[in-house]
């Protein structure tokens, strides 16, 4: 791999773990909020998926660093790199599973670029993680987005 395809594929990584990390973060505060009847469902569920991501942050994070580069770290530097953003408040528990929906389909965008990139760059490893990745989230969106048939 050239310095420069490393970069490219750290810097993809940093926006998957991110956004990864506030994915976690916000899944954590819905789990801790959610009311209403569907509350021991959704519940459930959350903690399951913010579970996940508890360990996925980790294996993203000690791909970056394996590829020499120091892995963000902060809350600053998640937010400015993160592509899902955090909601204020506490919403209703339906309005909680429509932008876990969208977070993890933006999550799975995230990773598709970390394949892309390290495809290109010939990182078998990123590549793979990304597309474990890519997996997991079209899954939990397909979950979550079942409660709002």
């Amino acid at each position: 791999m050239t310095d420069t395809e490393r970069t490219e594929v750290v810097q993809a990584l940093e926006k998957l773990l991110a956004s990864s990390y506030t994915l976690y973060l916000k899944t954590h505060n819905y789990h801790w909020n959610v009311t209403g009847p569907m509350f021991t469902t959704l519940h459930t569920l959350f903690e399951v998926e913010y579970t996940d991501l508890a360990l996925a942050v980790d294996v993203i994070a000690e791909r970056i660093r394996a590829l020499g580069a120091p892995a963000p770290g902060t809350y600053a530097a998640f937010q400015s790199l993160s592509m899902v953003k955090e909601a204020p408040g506490v919403p209703s528990a339906t309005e909680m599973v429509r932008q876990l929906v969208a977070d993890q389909e933006t999550v799975a965008a995230a990773a598709r670029q970390v394949a892309e990139v390290a495809s290109a760059a010939n990182d078998a490893a990123s590549e793979d993680l990304a597309v474990q990745r890519i997996n997991v989230h079209e899954k939990n969106a397909w979950m979550l987005r079942s409660h709002l048939e």
